[in-house]
């Protein structure tokens, strides 16, 4: 049967169907739906349990009464059986406890790999019962009670490997590396003609015949196929051959395979011609068909998707529905968007590859030419010789190809960020959506556009005048802004219209505020508004919004009905008094209300103002009182009033003290904010009804209380909203007070949340039930609410991260057609929720189809439904700061400006908040978010992917918006940074990424690509290159500092003889230096772009150079650098590591001071270690081969180290920063006599145990320490990051060490030094010193302290702190033995460091690598090493085994710490001047948080015994301080500026001492051919 038999079936069989029937079929679905738990999120699953359902409801045996199927049969035999399934996956018994299984996503069958054995007939064949009868085999009706016998283990399997592995990326991205790296090796090739010319001479400057260069560069096309090919492999590694939609793969390796042999065969004939065959013309008509061909080649796999190269036939025709319907049903765009988007990639890609050509690769073709063609001599090393000294050139030329390549690829990025936002401007204008467009007489429309735009006015205008329904609709904005004290009493008169007498006697009119008129007449001049009010910004917005195309609303009682969504976890949802009024804690230095006053003086005066006529209309005083008759009077009235301005109200009443929390919880990031702003939607249906029937007065008999009804009803029935309180049974006393109290003040609020029940019979699990109530259920007597629905559950929902699994709960209980999904920390205003019909008519679905869609003669719907409905975001916490503006300023510019642009090309997906969803098409099709466990933990995006995958169109609209907080802090910006980071690598280990990069358009591909996975990648190619250029740098002033530079300029002649005569040709590199980091710093300058010219456009030019010149004075680019650092950080880390999860974000107010401590173990594996390398790195390069645009590098690598404490409240405060000094030195030492999870020990455990995991097993005491169920990462998983790179950069530093003590010039062998053998030596000494005594310090414990008795409590912290501080001593000895040993050169000795701490990185990772097992839950390892007491730890048997593993443990850790200590101690020197610095920690908080000196935060205060203690200990620890810093300062400074060479003195028989370095250059010999 074919497709359109079988349409044309399937129509006539639905055109018989009675409407009874089709109620019965849609009645049974949702029952099937709605008990479905986690079921819910396999719908192709849940449709065959509906069929066999429904194919059992129409049979005899069901109208059988006397053998009815048992109660909650389809709950306990259909549902629980395929949930036990999902459970077993992710869950096993531990210890009596259920505990998650250390699966990764490879080895789990998750939701998808369900749900896809359904997608085809041989998966539903494969369905058999325990007794091995297949299910199919049975009649139709039968297969319902035989459902709960079916054998699910056997059934389901992997339909698709998502390995932990970067080779995802090659499969599912193949055109993106083809159309880079192709391209690249065309460019490269091009101008690298002195690498494959036969004989080349530099002075001759001989080129290759012409059939050479030709077929060199068409060697591209080769790369092109061979990329390809891999991509097709790996293909086949991740969709197994079971799955019947696996797509053939062999014919297409074939093909690849053909054309990477045609691409190679004509080069290598050429090449293998000899000198005279290679310029006959034949050859070169060879090289130019080859050329060709390879071009046509690259065209034909960058555009053409993985699975359609070659052409794609299914096996079966059958086999290709599900990949038509369920991965590729993608809906195409608009004429209109398909132009915009083929003009934005051409744009782009053209000015890519004409900038690359002319700005990277020529820019590099001076420096291949000299390096290709220098040959040192006379260097050797006195073990190695002289072959890795001759092969530097060689090893930097690689390194420039390798960086200009990272650097090829940021390039599409910066030219897709500055195009897209030039595309989305003229779209914005093309939409009306600019303070640039021409109007005058914007707020002067606004009442004919309410009219027109807002209000369904249809035959309203023969009944009342416009002016009166414009007015209510006007003032009840104006009014509800008076509400939230946006404005004040004499501004509300203003502002609203009033009713005068009219010119006739006895009548009365309408007069509109004088506001309307600010914009017509030049000369009339009205200041209502302070400056960036926010009343102001609203009704800005709002007269914009409405001069865009709206579609015109319906009629209210027509308008469909539509659901908010809210899940809620953990997040605030009212403040208690004592938050409000108390610090947060003994660091803070502000209470949160003293802060939001600062933040918002407007709307506190209104507060205040509105408190005390409320005071006073409770003590019957007049409203206005007359001003006070004297001073003494006028003094006493302010005192008076004192506590309203203090802390809002002066009796400490119920109803004052909540009126307080109440306005602190609207302007904070709470729950109640959310509600109370949402429920807006309410008021405005309400409002609508009421304005647009007139009638309901005379319905009602001008009843209010009756009008009030048939509003609430009208208002319910369009209306629901829905908070998913997963925890409301759980809450604790005040988190229930809290939620009751929202309950009282919002009826209608609905509450889903998870009951328990304890089990009806022993060994069985609680039972739980999905609970439904409201503010309208009774009370019970135990305090409860009496649910309104009550569902029985087939297991605990919550099985994967938990945001997604709490909708799935609640989403049974949403009514209507669409749904809005809701963060709790959103807000939303009347006046936008007014336009809520015309939103809804976005969807399309106002118009009901004029013929019945299931008959045989209609017409297929040309247009695909919209699925989601996107909007834009009002950032409210913009002004909380920097950090807060950053913040705001990211989401704005992504939320608005790329939103617009995307969802006209077609790249838009589905981000969460505040998107409408189609409740139809997305619940059918999998629910409105993905839940599996780690995977799906950005599980709002993978909505979006499918209904992109699945037909569904995604809408954007631009004249709604609502508000949004954001994370206000440095570490929850960062936290929220590490989640979106970690959730981008489990996408790309997708289906998801893998169905939509194999087969989207070229177009769409590249804007899906790079509005998504490619900002990660660009961040961390960003990064890679910045290493690469440290490596460059090191290379390239190991051989400048001992060579002699030839002189050259761009414009000489290439045939030039190299002068003086010996010297070596480096300057070009010196050029090409320039032009990358130029390149680099053009990358990280683009990332303002967007928000200035969404500035421009939205707020102005002045408004938009305000707020880019505070964040620049602010130096928000450096926390853009540290913020891309650990964009680029996270992603690696989870590819390498897994442990994606649910990270939540405090977005409360960052007015903390962080400990030092705490930032240096968050922040010195993500981001400082790298830091302090590169730091090493380049102050290597500006010693040796100094530039000026290193400035740009000093700026960037200060940033990854000292970010964390430059962002920190009050870190530069005297009293603060040495009182801390003291903790840190604590922190350091702690937790070796007592577990402390605070220590530095017990952040190095934590951090290794990544790679090792803990112990499934628990043995000894208990601990509360995180990450319990961390599993061991796999070995396969951490090559590359933690195995391949370390090696990678242990070569590539060690070769300029070698290279730069080889002596270049110095003919006399006699005279090399043993380079290699002293970095052996200096590399294993400290580590076999501090062996040595961790060994002898164990031993000594095991002797010692049973003569010690219990006089020995204090003895393992003196054990481990000598122990400890001896490796700081031998770190310390070691440098300055290496600089001796360098003759005291700082530039060698500095170089000499550097590979010395890539040894000893390598070796550290390959020690915990390989020689560690799983780690303990508790610290009892530790603590027995140090004092000895092994018996006590509940170790059992492995008491025995458990020392040596320490021993290994400790070697690492102690080494560490040195490290450590020595690099927390160069952060906290390099932030000495700034202390010094008077009223820094003003000029900080000016930085941090834009307020002025006068309006800033008061010291903390403490008790007169307090302060002398802290006093004492500055003055102990800042001695201790600055002791240690002069000490640093003679260490590092003295020896090398006094010192000299020893072997210049008195030689070495082993050449291991250095002699001073001395520029020889040979009149004799050349470095170049």
């Amino acid at each position: 049967m074919t497709l359109k038999d079988a349409e044309f079936a399937w129509r006539e069989q639905m055109s018989k169907l009675s409407p009874r029937l089709m109620i019965t079929q849609i009645c049974l679905y949702f029952l099937c739906w709605g008990e479905a738990n986690n079921v819910r999120f396999t719908p192709e699953c849940l449709c065959f349990l509906f069929k066999c359902a429904y194919d059992y409801y129409n049979s005899s045996e069901s109208k059988d009464t006397d053998s009815p199927l048992p109660h909650e049969y389809f709950l306990q035999s259909v549902i629980n059986p395929v949930y036990n399934f999902i459970h077993a996956q992710l869950f096993e018994i531990l210890d009596g406890k259920y505990v998650r299984r250390e699966r990764d996503h490879a080895r789990i069958v998750g939701y998808d790999d369900i749900n896809q054995l359904f997608w085809s007939h041989q998966g539903l064949k494969s369905i058999k019962l325990t007794d091995g009868t297949a299910l199919l085999d049975l009649p139709p009706f039968m297969r319902y009670r035989h459902l709960g016998s079916v054998e699910w283990k056997s059934c389901f399997y992997k339909s698709y490997y998502e390995y932990r592995s970067w080779f995802h990326n090659l499969t599912n991205f193949s055109r993106i590396w083809v159309m880079h790296i192709s391209v690249y090796w065309y460019y490269s090739a091009y101008n690298s003609p002195s690498l494959y010319t036969r004989k080349y001479h530099l002075r001759l400057d001989n080129k290759p015949p012409a059939a050479c260069r030709w077929t060199a560069v068409g060697l591209g096309g080769a790369i092109a196929s061979c990329i390809t090919l891999a991509a097709v492999c790996f293909e086949y590694i991740h969709v197994p051959r079971r799955y019947p939609g696996a797509r053939p793969v062999w014919g297409r390796a074939l093909f690849l395979l053909t054309i990477m042999l045609l691409n190679i065969a004509p080069t290598a004939f050429i090449f293998a011609s000899s000198e005279t065959q290679q310029k006959e013309t034949s050859r070169k008509v060879v090289g130019i068909v080859h050329f060709i061909f390879s071009l046509c080649c690259t065209i034909y796999l960058s555009m053409t998707p993985l699975q359609h190269v070659l052409g794609f036939k299914p096996r079966k025709a059958g086999e290709s529905l599900a990949a038509k319907y369920f991965t590729a049903n993608f809906t195409s765009t608009s004429k209109n968007g398909a132009i915009v988007s083929w003009c934005l990639w051409f744009t782009v890609l053209v000015a890519k590859y004409l900038e690359s050509y002319f700005f990277l690769t020529l820019n590099l073709s001076d420096s291949i030419r000299y390096l290709g063609a220098m040959r040192p001599y006379d260097c050797r090393d006195y073990i190695l010789g002289s072959a890795l000294c001759k092969a530097q050139p060689k090893i930097l030329l690689g390194l420039l190809y390798l960086t200009d390549l990272s650097l090829f690829f940021l390039d599409t990025y910066l030219w897709y960020i500055l195009i897209g936002t030039i595309y989305s401007l003229g779209y914005a204008f093309y939409l009306g959506i600019s303070v640039w467009t021409p109007w005058r007489e914007l707020f002067y429309r606004i009442p004919r556009r309410i009219y027109t735009k807002v209000l369904c006015a249809g035959d309203l205008e023969q009944r009342l005048k416009p002016k009166v329904l414009i007015s209510q609709i006007w003032n009840a904005i104006v009014i509800s802004m008076y509400r939230e004290h946006l404005v004040s009493r004499e501004q509300i008169q203003e502002l609203l219209y009033h009713q005068v007498p009219s010119e006739k006697a006895g009548y009365h009119t309408l007069r509109p505020p004088n506001f309307f008129f600010s914009q017509q007449f030049k000369h009339y001049k009205q200041d209502l508004f302070p400056p960036n009010s926010e009343a102001a910004r609203r009704i800005s917005f709002f007269a914009q919004s409405l001069a865009q195309v709206v579609p015109k609303p319906c009629t209210v009682d027509a308008m469909p009905t539509f659901t908010v969504l809210v899940p809620h976890y953990g997040e605030k949802v009212l403040l208690s008094l004592r938050e409000i009024i108390r610090e947060e804690d003994q660091l803070s230095r502000v209470t949160l209300l003293e802060y939001l006053k600062q933040l918002y003086p407007v709307e506190w005066k209104n507060f205040v103002a509105d408190t005390k006529m409320l005071a006073e209309e409770s003590k019957g005083s007049p409203m206005d009182p007359k001003s006070p008759a004297d001073e003494k009077d006028l003094l006493k009235s302010k005192v008076d009033d004192l506590p309203f301005y203090c802390i809002g109200f002066k009796s400490a009443t119920p109803e004052y003290t909540l009126r307080t929390r109440i306005w602190a919880s609207l302007h904070t990031q709470t729950l109640y904010r959310t509600i109370n702003g949402f429920s807006n939607y309410s008021r405005a249906i309400k409002l609508l009804y009421r304005v647009e029937t007139p009638e309901l007065i005379e319905w009602t008999n001008g009843d209010p209380v009756r009008l009030d009804e048939e509003l609430d009803l009208m208002a319910n029935r369009k209306f629901r909203f829905c908070v998913s309180m997963q925890r409301y049974a759980k809450f604790n006393k005040e988190e229930a007070e809290n939620a009751e109290f929202l309950l009282r003040a919002f009826p209608d609020l609905q509450i889903a949340y998870l009951d328990e029940e304890p089990p009806l019979h022993p060994n069985e699990d609680p039972r739980l039930y999905s609970v439904l109530i409201d503010g309208h259920c009774p009370i019970l007597e135990n305090g409860k609410r009496r649910p309104k629905y009550r569902v029985r559950l087939s297991g605990n929902p919550i099985l994967g991260d938990g945001k997604s699994d709490n909708q799935n709960m609640s989403i049974p209980y949403i009514r209507g057609e669409y749904v809005q999904m809701v963060d709790a920390n959103q807000d939303n205003y009347l006046e936008e929720c007014l336009k809520i019909r015309s939103i809804l008519a976005e969807f399309e679905q106002f118009n009901a189809p004029l013929e019945d869609p299931y008959s045989l003669n209609a017409k297929a719907n040309s247009r695909n439904p919209v699925a989601i409905l996107g909007a834009r975001e009002y950032i409210f916490s913009e002004n909380t700061g920097m950090l807060g503006d950053v913040a705001a300023g990211k989401e704005q510019t992504f939320g608005t400006l790329f939103h617009r642009i995307l969802s006209l090309i077609g790249g838009k997906l589905h981000y969460g908040h505040p998107d409408f969803i189609n409740v139809i098409f997305m619940t059918t099709r999998g629910g409105v978010s993905k839940a599996q466990k780690g995977l799906h933990v950005n599980e709002d995006i993978y909505a979006g992917m499918t209904a992109l995958q699945r037909g569904g169109r995604i809408k954007h609209c631009d004249y709604y918006q609502c508000g949004k907080g954001r994370d206000l802090g440095f570490g929850s910006i960062l936290n929220f940074t590490t989640k979106i980071g970690t959730g981008m690598a489990e996408q790309m280990l997708s289906r998801e990424y893998f169905n939509l990069g194999t087969q989207l358009p070229f177009d769409r591909f590249l804007s899906f690509f790079y509005a998504h996975a490619g900002f990660h990648v660009n961040n961390m190619m960003i990064m890679f290159s910045l290493q690469l250029l440290m490596l460059v740098i090191i290379n390239f002033g190991a051989m400048y500092n001992v060579v002699t530079p030839c002189s050259w300029k761009a414009s000489d002649n290439p045939r030039k003889t190299l002068s003086p005569s010996g010297c070596y040709q480096l300057k070009p590199v010196l050029e090409w230096l320039k032009r990358c980091i130029l390149s680099i710093f053009i990358v990280f300058g683009v990332a303002f772009v967007p928000l200035a010219v969404c500035e421009l456009t939205e707020r102005g030019a002045i408004r938009a150079f305000l707020r880019l010149a505070k964040q620049v004075l602010s130096l928000s680019p450096i926390f853009e650098i540290f913020t891309c650092q650990i964009y680029a950080q996270s992603l690696l880390a989870n590819l390498s590591f897994g442990g994606a999860r649910y990270i939540g974000t405090s977005r409360g107010f960052a007015t903390v001071r962080i400990p030092f401590s705490l930032l240096v173990s968050r922040f010195c594996g993500p981001s400082i270690y790298l830091g302090m390398r590169l730091t090493l790195m380049l102050l290597f390069g500006t010693v040796t081969a100094w530039l000026p645009h290193y400035i740009y590098f000093w700026i960037t690598l200060i940033a990854l180290c000292i970010s964390p404490f430059l962002y920190n409240p009050h870190q530069f405060s005297w009293m603060d920063f040495f009182v801390d000094y003291r903790e840190f030195l604590r922190w350091m030492f702690r937790e070796n006599s007592r577990n402390h999870s605070n220590s530095w020990i017990s952040n190095c455990q934590l951090s290794r145990t990544r790679v090792t995991g803990y112990k499934r097993k628990i043995y000894g005491r208990r601990t509360d320490r995180l990450a319990m169920d961390s599993p061991r990462a796999r070995i396969t998983t951490m090559f590359f990051g933690e195995i391949f790179g370390p090696v990678a950069v242990l070569f590539l530093t060690c070769i300029p060490y070698l290279f730069i003590n080889s002596q270049p010039g110095v003919s006399d062998t006699t005279k090399s030094t043993n380079s290699f053998i002293r970095l052996i030596i200096m590399a294993i000494v400290p580590i076999a010193a501090i062996s040595i005594v961790a060994m002898l310090f164990s031993f000594f414990a095991l002797i010692v302290r049973p003569l010690l008795g219990s006089k020995s409590k204090k003895f393992g912290v003196i054990m481990a702190g000598v122990a400890h501080m001896f490796s700081v001593f031998m770190y310390i000895v070691d440098f300055e033995m290496f600089g001796y040993l360098e003759g005291w050169s700082f530039a060698k000795t500095l170089l000499g460091v550097v590979a010395l701490s890539s040894v000893h990185r390598f070796v550290h990772k390959f020690i915990i690598i390989c020689f560690l097992s799983r780690e303990f839950r508790h610290d009892g390892a530790n603590l027995a090493w140090w004092s000895g007491q092994w018996n006590d730890q509940g170790f059992g048997h492995m008491v025995y085994t458990q020392p040596w593993r320490e021993f290994v443990c400790k070697v690492t850790e102690i080494n560490m710490f040195a490290g450590d200590f020595l690099m927390s101690h160069l952060l906290l020197f390099f932030q000495c001047p700034i202390i010094l610095i008077p009223y820094v920690d003003k000029l900080h908080s000016i930085l941090l948080f834009w307020l002025m000196p006068s309006r800033q935060i008061r010291p903390p205060i403490y008790t007169i015994r307090q302060n002398k203690l802290r006093r004492r200990i500055v003055s102990r620890y800042a001695t201790l301080y600055f002791l240690l810093f002069a000490a640093f300062f003679v260490l590092i400074i003295v020896p090398f500026k006094l010192g000299t060479s020893a072997a210049d003195d008195n030689g070495s028989s082993f050449n291991l001492i250095q002699p001073t370095t001395q520029l020889v250059t040979s009149t004799s010999q050349n470095s170049s051919v």
